[in-house]
């Protein structure tokens, strides 16, 4: 099928026509999506056949073979020509003027797509997902393996088409699918850190174990005199695990030493007595021998008395005076 002449031959439409960007038709919206600008006489003869709507293109540049798919925004264009998004001209590696095999198909609605961004920076966008659906409300299909560009203030972003589904060009007109994120191009793994290395002196060092640290030991500091001469006591330390008798001992030997013995002996020989374990004397009686009954401390206690009783205190027994005189 040839355009020389506009013939068309065939029960569907083909034709070739020569390209050009959307630059010469002073139709820059055309830039943001992927529909291209047919001349009327295309309309004219898929008006007659039996097409699926939307009306969906495949394009080829037979000199690299090349293959993509589009849409269609108008019927304006001279005869002979197309015009179209530059990106999808690079996509096809074609120049201006070159001949570009035109063709209607059928493709399915897709379910799943996989996209990987030229650089890291569309990712640095506020909301990159929103803004990729605001701009695929201006495509008609994918196809696996293009570049897209997305516009987004006043910069231009590159992602490719890594996978679709369920074939390797889709419609999403109208239909919900699934959008996957592949790692962008220019994006490079963090290095993980690597650990020093070594050396002899530090590996014999952490060999050796470090001293154990001598432990609390409660009262063994020396002893100071009041006259300021030297001590020659030394005191011996009290391990905690000690026994209670081994306690005693050590408590009567150091009371010997600092006179405390002398007094206790003293009054143990004036008083001649002992006192029975687990019990404690009070008051006078601590001095006594608890073999006294109670009888004898209580005559003890009547001879310390004097002989006379004091007079006991009688109310109102005073002299009587008379104001009178």
């Amino acid at each position: 099928m040839y355009f020389d002449g506009y013939g068309y031959r065939g029960t569907s439409f083909e034709q070739r026509y020569q390209c050009f960007s959307a630059s010469f038709i002073d139709k820059p919206h055309v830039e943001t999506g992927d529909r291209i600008i047919m001349p009327p006489s295309a309309l004219d003869r898929l008006a007659s056949l039996q097409i699926d709507y939307p009306m969906l293109f495949e394009f080829r540049n037979d000199a690299v073979e090349r293959v993509s798919h589009c849409g269609v925004l108008e019927f304006v264009a001279e005869e002979g020509m197309i015009y179209m998004p530059y990106w999808m001209m690079e996509n096809m590696l074609l120049q201006e003027g070159d001949l570009v095999h035109v063709k209607n198909v059928t493709l399915p609605k897709g379910t799943y797509v996989k996209l990987q961004p030229h650089t890291k920076d569309f990712l640095d966008i506020s909301n990159p997902k929103a803004i990729l659906e605001t701009t695929l409300r201006n495509f008609s299909c994918l196809t696996t393996g293009d570049s897209i560009m997305v516009a987004y203030n006043n910069k231009k972003y590159y992602i490719d088409i890594v996978e679709t589904r369920p074939s390797n060009a889709i419609s999403i007109i109208e239909t919900d699918c699934e959008v996957d994120f592949a790692p962008p191009l220019d994006y490079k793994e963090p290095e993980k850190p690597v650990a020093p290395t070594k050396g002899k002196e530090q590996a014999v060092a952490e060999a050796i174990e470090p001293e154990a640290e001598p432990k609390f030991v409660a009262f063994t500091g020396t002893g100071r005199r009041l006259d300021g001469k030297s001590s020659n006591y030394q005191p011996q330390p009290i391990s905690s695990a000690a026994r209670p008798s081994d306690v005693k001992q050590s408590g009567g030997s150091s009371s010997s030493r600092y006179g405390h013995s002398q007094q206790s002996a003293g009054s143990s020989s004036v008083n001649g007595t002992r006192r029975s374990h687990g019990k404690l004397v009070f008051g006078q009686n601590a001095h006594r021998n608890p073999k006294e009954s109670p009888k004898e401390a209580s005559k003890e206690s009547k001879q310390e008395q004097p002989g006379k009783e004091e007079p006991k205190f009688q109310a109102f027994s005073g002299k009587r005076y008379s104001l009178r005189g």
